[in-house]
């Protein structure tokens, strides 16, 4: 049995967990107040409305969460890839209305699956082309641009009873380092990332979004500490009025576990201003996750926030207060999931993306056949988008080949590249870093001289210089993504070419 101490702490915490039916240590925490849980890619599979209704029989307030960006990002469709428009084809496209429509769809997909917050929208602006963690998860690099489309995603989800949360504060998007794997230092102009990056949360909170996830990154002329971690960084949003539930970014990540430490993490999180601990994906650890390591960190937070109460440098007005704004919220939801929802507008994904993607150069001919050579960089931990299915799509029942250029030798790249050419069907090099990422670049290039019919195609951020073969930009690494490309290289639609800054 849970003591008051640890119950109260239970208000302000939201683990993940192993499986795909909820343990028994979960639903006796979620029996003895626990906040929710947040959905990864393992716990999701054909019985997740009943995983949701265990949870919620377990705990009827229990906010449910899961990162469900579209795009390349999804956890409802993590094994098969994504089948709703991404950030960056939205901002690409730049029609409020698609992407209003696209956050209600994520919102209704959520909700069916019994779960009711999207971990969405991206609200940073991506203006390091290097960025390894947000790149096409955000809708552009121009902060107008970015921030009317957050409105609008924001107004599509919580319009179908569900809450967005927009990330990640205060914007991750100038930084070329992953904080799952370190801790970002951003050292742009002060002026300059107020006006650029802040803006979109500014917005955000202005249109009523409900939560806001912080991000561990560090901007040192507002102190040392990771924003999450950081007062003076939470407490703009207070500054701004903003009273909604301030989550954090999963607190085993590097940035904290490998620093402060997962408990540590959670009470000085708590004592800087969040609400709601998102402790984390406890497969991250891969090989090395133990067979209770769902539950270790759970409790090593939950240990951190208690052992803080009690020497006195946590304060228990402090967590009352996030313990509250948590309930609002799951009451809020209550609230609005039970009144009538009107039917919405038909939503067609799949003409939104067709009208997003473009080729860059010469259009190639329509081919009858695509042989891939899947050239993209690894899976990051935020992003699973390396995952096969995306040129699994592309290819349809041509040939595919791996190609990790990163740690494969010229000669052995140039004999797939051969190898390839040698088979039936139009040689399909699928990039997705083709500005940043010289070996994907020289792959393209090598290409180009010994198979000059052979197509690019990018599902990264679009090529800034261009490339010595047609390139068809996608812009998320999506299986809705993917099968666009296809349609358009077998001629299934003519694609329309890119106008860039001098054409």
């Amino acid at each position: 049995m849970t003591d008051e101490l640890e119950r109260l702490a239970n208000g302000v915490l939201w683990p993940g967990f192993f499986g795909t039916e909820a343990p028994e240590w979960l639903r006796d925490e979620l029996r003895d107040g626990l906040a929710g849980v947040v959905y990864f890619g393992q716990n999701v599979g054909e019985g997740l409305p009943a995983l949701s209704a265990a949870i919620l029989d377990a705990n009827p307030a229990a906010l449910i969460g899961i990162d469900e960006e579209g795009g390349s990002v999804t956890r409802l469709e993590s094994a098969t890839g994504s089948t709703v428009p991404g950030a960056a084809q939205l901002g690409l496209l730049d029609d409020l209305v698609a992407s209003e429509r696209t956050g209600a769809e994520l919102a209704r997909r959520v909700r069916a699956a019994g779960a009711n917050v999207v971990l969405g929208p991206v609200a940073d602006v991506n203006t390091d082309p290097r960025n390894p963690v947000i790149g096409v998860r955000a809708f552009g690099d121009d902060e107008v641009l970015v921030s009317r489309h957050v409105v609008a995603t924001i107004d599509g989800i919580q319009d179908e009873a569900v809450a967005a949360c927009v990330k990640h504060f205060p914007g991750h998007g100038d930084t070329h380092m992953d904080s799952h794997h370190s801790l970002p230092e951003i050292t742009l102009d002060l002026e300059e990332f107020e006006r650029v990056h802040l803006e979109p949360f500014r917005a955000a909170v202005d249109a009523g979004v409900d939560a806001v996830m912080t991000a561990h990154i560090v901007v040192p002329a507002w102190g040392e500490q990771p924003a999450t971690l950081n007062p003076r960084v939470l407490g703009m949003l207070r500054d701004w009025g903003y009273d909604g539930v301030i989550i954090t970014d999963a607190l085993d990540m590097a940035a904290i576990r490998e620093t402060v430490g997962l408990g540590g993490g959670a009470a000085l999180a708590l004592a800087a201003g969040a609400d709601l601990l998102c402790i984390g994906n406890p497969t991250n650890p891969g090989d090395a996750a133990l067979p209770d390591q769902d539950e270790q960190d759970f409790r090593a937070a939950r240990d951190g926030i208690v052992a803080a109460l009690r020497d006195g440098s946590l304060s228990r007005a402090r967590v009352e207060e996030a313990a509250g704004r948590v309930a609002n919220l799951a009451v809020k939801l209550r609230a609005a999931a039970d009144r009538d929802h009107e039917p919405t507008d038909d939503f067609d994904a799949a003409e939104i993306v067709r009208r997003v993607v473009r080729v860059s150069g010469e259009a190639p001919e329509a081919a009858s056949e695509l042989a891939v050579i899947d050239a993209r960089r690894r899976s990051t931990l935020a992003v699973d988008s390396a995952g096969s299915y995306v040129a699994s799509a592309l290819a349809g029942d041509g040939l595919r080949e791996r190609l990790d250029v990163a740690s494969t030798p010229v000669s052995e790249q140039d004999r797939v590249l051969d190898e390839v050419a040698a088979a039936a069907g139009t040689t399909v090099l699928l990039i997705d870093r083709p500005d940043t990422d010289a070996a994907q670049r020289s792959l393209v290039e090598r290409a180009a001289l010994r198979d000059p019919g052979a197509v690019v195609v990018n599902v990264g951020l679009p090529t800034v210089n261009p490339l010595p073969l047609p390139t068809i930009e996608v812009a998320a690494a999506s299986r809705l993504g993917a099968q666009m490309a296809r349609e358009a290289l077998l001629g299934h639609f003519t694609v329309q070419q890119r106008m860039t800054s001098a054409g």
